[in-house]
């Protein structure tokens, strides 16, 4: 396995019944830029079984962090869900993906639009200095079924303002936006909803859908995606990728089912 860490859970979170994050050691060689994700999981009968994850620790950050669903017959959750510290987990060695401020056009506002553990990748993104540096603002939209299923909610509409190295940052910056769909909340309402109707503008103050400022990464189910890449193409928006960035971009290597 000369292309796979082995590395030891720290500590584990269960957020619900349904979803749980967890910390890991980290590899010494391993290099990685906000936004991407690596190969990780488990051996499974002498065999590496292994998922595509994203990181949602920081590349400064001594360990790595990843954000999990609960599939109760998954070949992997099913397995990863009942992690304990000190166990093992088996990380690839070469991270990647789409989710890269490179990959996007110079703007204003960057969104971050995700569902459920399509989160994670923003979690790094926004502490990372560079994000800030690029963008005036930075919204993190997170959409789920119910109030219980908003992970990281206190981590970042309370504790990251506070962070001692990107609170000052984060506190101007950056906005939290969750949005519930299955009962009543602060905000409710799908992701594409709240973008077409204009209402997410509106809530945040700002004067309504801009494509020459406005910049969108998304992550999550495929039916979130689908519909948000159909509407920012009927808008004349440009979809970005490695080497031809663009107004949007998504991660294409995979989706939260």
């Amino acid at each position: 396995m000369s292309n796979i860490h082995v590395e030891k859970v720290i500590d584990v979170r269960h957020w619900t019944e349904r979803l749980f994050s967890f910390r890991t050691t980290r590899p010494a060689s391993l290099r990685f830029r906000s936004g991407q994700f690596v190969m990780m999981g488990l051996q499974s009968e002498g065999k590496p079984l292994l998922r595509a994850y994203s990181l949602a620790s920081a590349p400064y950050e001594d360990g790595l962090e990843f954000f999990s669903i609960k599939v109760a017959n998954g070949p992997l959750t099913s397995r990863l869900q009942h992690l304990a510290a000190g166990d093992e987990v088996l990380v690839g060695r070469k991270p990647t993906g789409t989710l890269l401020i490179d990959n996007l056009k110079p703007g204003r506002n960057l969104f971050l639009l995700a569902t459920g553990t399509g989160l994670a990748p923003y979690l790094s993104l926004v502490k990372d200095p560079e994000t800030y540096e690029r963008f005036e603002r930075v919204i993190v939209v997170h959409g789920v079924r119910f109030s219980a299923d908003l992970a990281y909610s206190e981590y970042l509409a309370d504790e990251l303002p506070k962070d001692e190295l990107i609170g000052e940052l984060a506190a101007a910056q950056l906005a939290y936006y969750p949005t519930v769909t299955r009962e009543p909340a602060r905000h409710n309402g799908r992701i594409s909803t709240l973008l077409a109707n204009g209402k997410l503008h509106a809530d945040l103050g700002l004067p309504g859908f801009a494509a020459e400022s406005d910049r969108f990464m998304l992550c999550g189910s495929e039916a979130m995606i689908g519909d948000l890449r159909a509407l920012f193409l009927a808008r004349g928006l440009d979809e970005g990728n490695t080497g031809e960035p663009g107004d949007f971009v998504f991660e294409k290597a995979f989706a939260e089912k």
